[in-house]
């Protein structure tokens, strides 16, 4: 008997929940930062090339050349990774916003979900869009 009381608690508590999807790639390719930093990476992205380039040039050793070549991509992901963190986590509490909000207590990435769900993508993109303009 416990436990049958235990699985209809547990499917009540299920029916309870309220499960909101988004699109987390819309979201940062529509975050009002997302351009500006496109553009700073690109700009990092050439002027990492020429760095690595020219020390190519100069070097004769193809192992030391391979290291070089390593060594500015990796600099280039970190770059990368400081530049997009602001806009990860400016989007992820953009989403808490919104769930609040909306009173969803699970968000998933709309491309896991086969059916149903609240999407709450758009609300979480004018949510970004109304902090940023308060800046």
């Amino acid at each position: 008997m416990a436990v049958l009381f235990v699985v209809f608690t547990s499917v009540v508590e299920a029916a309870e929940e309220k499960i909101g999807v988004i699109d987390s790639q819309k979201i940062v390719f529509q975050h009002p930062k997302f351009e500006a930093v496109t553009k700073q990476l690109q700009q990092i992205s050439k002027t990492k090339e020429n760095e690595m380039k020219l020390a190519v040039d100069k070097e004769t050793d193809q192992n030391k050349k391979a290291q070089i070549f390593n060594t500015k991509r990796n600099e280039l992901a970190q770059e990368e990774q400081r530049l997009m963190q602001p806009i990860f986590k400016e989007a992820e509490l953009a989403v808490r916003t919104v769930a609040k909000i909306k009173n969803v207590t699970v968000v998933i990435e709309k491309s896991a979900v086969y059916f149903g769900g609240i999407d709450i993508t758009d609300d979480v993109i004018q949510e970004l869009k109304k902090n940023a303009a308060k800046k």
